[in-house]
């Protein structure tokens, strides 16, 4: 059979193989599709090219299939029969594009060049049944998994669109990626192998020239950055703090807060039994939560997820995030050690809060990012922990923990605001702290705490003309902030 004409169009399937449907959280009850210019198109040997200012350039390893002939509303049956052609492809993307795309994919996946695309076989020469589809990134194996784990077999989905959409031979269709997808770097070579067909391999450069400034531009999130390596999206933050609340919270203490929430009826708010690595440093920020529960050697050998809840949980962190622990009070090995610690710094994170034991203190003290914990311990986390689920309600040293819960630290510990509270809990913490340095200084001047500590409505006019006079203009000295 000679080989197909140009496409007229490419069609794209959102999620297809099993593996990465149980992996992004969701398995579809029919086929969804999204269009990919001709113009995308790229051989074997050619440049993958990544956009300046990009960072999430994502590979997607697909089987290919090539419409032979005509199709309009066929049967799927007869579906199967109008594939010319089988190919091995990658369907490449830049996430950070896809805040712009509304759905279509068509500025984060359209590109040119971003549809690598091998040489096509016959389908006469291809059994679609035992077809294997494997991608490597720099040799090593990163997506192995067969036709046979499709959702929806190659003839349903040309027997699917052509219930819409008249397939002209040539046209097309990139079945689905397997998990296992992720992102590459400039330097990076990707081949994408259809066993018994062939290969197509192409190495990741950087363009010479910046995107022009008109127009959208690069943007990454959490979500955005989940996305990219193949990872749930993050929950959404039931609350996102003004910039007044966050002045204040960086101002005031973790005892100064536990106070206002008492003053809430609500008591056990501050986590125990931790230490920081940073006694100097001010903490503030959202929790993302992950739960280990005790190990057990038949869940631990079942569990055959590329990444652990413990590296999912790390990875998918972003700016303002805490990762909170619950190690269950445990110090018998550690929870996290300075790898994860500094993959957290790195995307952004501004803390790190475990009830269990920090591995490789000594390093972990020398990040920037300020991790509170109850005891160092070199031994790893599966002697005594298996790490089961994220983003889950959690105890941390005593301590209810919701995701999305204002985490709050300085030297003396951490405390945990529930997040419908802080806005009100912020005002009120920064007026609670400006009477205590008036009283201070009262004290510190020779005078008794009688109306002063607490204010009584005789000395009120004192304090206020204090505050007129810009008595508040600096409170107590706190330890150095981080930048939030």
């Amino acid at each position: 059979m000679p080989q197909p004409p140009a496409p007229t169009k490419i069609i794209a399937v959102h999620l297809n193989f099993r593996s990465r449907a149980e992996q992004r959280g969701r398995v579809p009850a029919e086929p969804s599709y999204f269009l990919k210019p001709p113009s995308s198109l790229a051989a074997d040997g050619d440049p993958i090219v990544r956009p300046r200012g990009t960072e999430l350039l994502g590979f997607e390893g697909e089987i290919a299939i090539i419409v032979g002939e005509r199709t309009r509303n066929v049967s799927p049956a007869d579906g199967a029969a109008r594939i010319g052609w089988y190919a091995p492809a990658n369907d490449l993307g830049v996430y950070d594009l896809r805040w712009a795309d509304r759905g279509s994919n068509l500025l984060s996946k359209g590109q040119d060049g971003f549809t690598p695309l091998g040489v096509p076989v016959a389908a006469a020469e291809v059994d679609p049944a035992t077809l294997v589809l494997r991608t490597r990134v720099n040799g090593e194996v990163v997506q192995e998994d067969a036709a046979a784990n499709l959702l929806f077999p190659f003839g349903l989905l040309v027997a699917d669109l052509s219930r819409f959409i008249t397939l002209e031979p040539g046209d097309v269709i990139l079945t689905g990626t397997p998990a296992g997808a992720s992102v590459i770097e400039p330097g990076d070579l990707v081949e994408v192998e259809l066993e018994g067909v062939g290969t197509v391999r192409n190495e990741v450069v950087e363009a010479t020239e910046a995107i022009p400034s008109f127009g959208a531009q690069p943007r990454v999130s959490p979500a955005t950055h989940a996305a990219a390596v193949g990872l749930p999206e993050p929950p959404p933050r039931p609350v996102t703090l003004s910039d007044t609340a966050r002045t204040a919270l960086n101002s005031v203490s973790t005892a100064t807060l536990t106070v206002q929430l008492r003053r809430r009826g609500i008591a056990n708010t501050f986590v125990r039994g931790l230490r920081p690595t940073r006694p100097g440093t001010w903490k503030l920020g959202y929790a993302r939560t992950l739960r280990y529960v005790p190990l057990r050697e038949d869940v631990r050998d079942a569990d055959r997820a590329e990444l652990n809840a413990q590296k999912r949980a790390v990875e998918s962190l972003g700016p303002d995030d805490v990762l909170v622990m619950d190690a269950r009070e445990n110090p018998g090995a550690g929870t996290i050690g300075d790898i994860l610690a500094a993959r957290a710094m790195a995307l952004g994170a501004t803390g790190i809060v475990t009830d269990g034991g920090l591995r490789d203190s000594p390093a972990v003290a020398e990040l920037a990012i300020p991790t509170y914990y109850q005891a160092p311990h070199a031994a790893v986390l599966g002697l005594v922990h298996f790490p089961l689920e994220t983003d889950v309600p959690i105890a941390c040293g005593g301590t209810l923990v919701f995701p999305g819960d204002v985490i709050v630290g300085d030297a003396e510990g951490v405390v945990v605001l529930p997040a419908a509270l802080a806005e009100e809990v912020a005002a009120d913490a920064l007026e609670q702290e400006r009477r205590e340095t008036w009283a201070l200084e009262r004290v510190l001047a020779g005078e008794t705490i009688r109306g002063i500590y607490p204010l009584s409505p005789e000395r009120r006019p004192d304090y206020e003309d204090w505050l007129a006079r810009g008595g508040d203009a600096e409170l107590p000295p706190r330890p150095e902030r981080t930048e939030q």
